[in-house]
C-alpha cells in the first residue's frame, strides 16, 4: 500500500506526547508549510494550523511522516482533540500533505491563542518554559 504523507506540528512530533501513535510510521524529516497558515495554541495543551489568503500567513515548522491509512484511521485520529480536523495542507516545497487543521468554529473559542509569530509548537512552548 502506498505510504500518506502526514504533517505533524504538535503533540505527535518526535518527543511530543502524541508521537508514539506514529511508531508505525516512517519519519521522512523536518518540513515547513507554505506561509499560507496562522498557527494557534488551545489551551497550551496542543496547536492548530489555519489556512489564511494572502500575506497575513507564515510558514510554521513540523514534520512529515509516511503513514498507512491504518495508521492514520485506527491509531492517530481518534487521539486528536475534537477542536482539530483532517484536511489537506501547502508545503514549503508546494507539496501537500494531509495534516491536522483547527476547525472554524473553533477558532474563537476560550483558551484558543494566536502564536504565529513563533513559528512552530516548539518554539512557543520554549517560550512558556521560560515564563516570556
Amino acid at each position: 500500500m502506498t505510504p500518506l504523507r502526514m504533517f505533524v506540528n504538535g503533540q505527535a512530533m518526535s518527543g511530543g506526547s502524541l508521537n508514539d501513535a506514529l511508531s508505525d510510521a516512517r519519519f521522512a524529516g523536518p518540513a515547513r508549510t507554505a506561509p499560507r497558515y496562522r498557527f494557534y495554541s488551545v489551551r497550551d495543551e496542543f496547536p492548530g494550523l489555519h489556512p489564511v489568503e494572502g500575506a497575513a500567513g507564515t510558514a510554521i515548522a513540523g514534520e512529515i511522516y509516511e503513514v498507512t491509512y491504518e495508521v492514520l484511521h485506527d491509531v492517530l485520529l481518534p487521539r486528536e482533540p475534537p477542536e482539530l480536523e483532517l484536511g489537506v495542507i501547502r508545503l514549503e516545497d508546494g507539496s501537500g500533505s494531509f495534516a491536522m487543521r483547527m476547525r472554524p468554529a473553533a477558532l474563537h473559542a476560550p483558551g484558543v491563542v494566536d502564536i504565529s509569530d513563533h513559528g512552530g509548537w516548539r518554539a512557543y512552548l520554549a517560550t512558556r518554559a521560560v515564563g516570556l
